[in-house]
């Protein structure tokens, strides 16, 4: 059931560990595949990204209040950010939430504003929301109100004071894309602003501008993750499985 999902899905905890932005056995990524966006696969318990195949994806009902009763049962955590999302954010299809360097040191920053200094961060301009009220590990009560936040259905990124990223999107290419030039963006401003020089910032004008083209452009999402399938089918096809 959910054989493209779950491939989908798969593809990305591959290229994951691929780009160096996963913690190990840690973090979690997930799909709706219902209506109401309220069931969900998400990554098993404790499992490496590495390794993670089609046929392990969890699927979980987020009104299902007695999950982590059950033998398979996600990471708390994963359950608490995750099930809190689905639950009440349907515009929510896809949602993923990983520590990589740059995007966490920016998480880590007193002020965590990504300023349009150049393609990769002009596309995030004003489309963001920042998280400054960290209350510990992600279990429910935190899982809602991180959930809480995402009511905006224009701003597909959440930039988690003292904690990561989450990205949300429509579905798995679409949000993987947008993770990875989230990540490059970071990494772009966090190397700007370690040379001491002033920044180049974009005005307003030109930011939203180029934003809304880069959000108008053809396909690219689904393409770009093609092409990480096609890698992967020649290299790694075990993901598939």
């Amino acid at each position: 059931m959910y054989k493209n999902e779950r491939i989908d899905l798969a593809c990305a905890f591959r290229w994951t560990v691929r780009l160096d932005m996963h913690e190990g056995v840690a973090n979690h990524f997930s799909l709706a595949v219902n209506e109401e966006g309220t069931r969900f696969l998400m990554n098993p318990n404790l499992r490496h990204f590495s390794l993670i195949r089609a046929s392990e994806m969890l699927l979980l009902d987020a009104n299902d209040s007695a999950t982590m009763k059950h033998p398979a049962a996600p990471d708390p955590t994963a359950w608490g950010l995750h099930g809190s999302i689905h639950r009440n954010c349907p515009h929510a299809r896809c949602v993923m939430h990983v520590h990589p360097v740059y995007s966490t040191v920016l998480a880590s920053l007193a002020d965590s504003n990504l300023p349009p200094i150049d393609q990769a961060t002009v596309s995030f301009y004003r489309r963001y929301v920042i998280d400054e009220e960290y209350g510990g590990l992600a279990f429910e009560s935190e899982g809602e109100r991180c959930a809480a936040q995402l009511n905006d259905p224009e701003k597909k990124v959440m930039i988690m004071g003292n904690h990561g990223i989450l990205i949300i999107g429509e579905n798995v290419a679409d949000t993987f894309n947008r993770l990875y030039y989230f990540e490059r963006a970071a990494k772009t401003y966090i190397k700007a602003l370690c040379t001491g020089k002033a920044l180049r910032v974009l005005s307003d004008e030109i930011a939203e501008k180029t934003a809304c083209e880069q959000e108008k452009y053809p396909e690219y999402a689904e393409k770009h993750f093609e092409e990480l399938k096609a890698i992967l089918d020649e290299e790694e096809p075990s993901y598939r499985l």
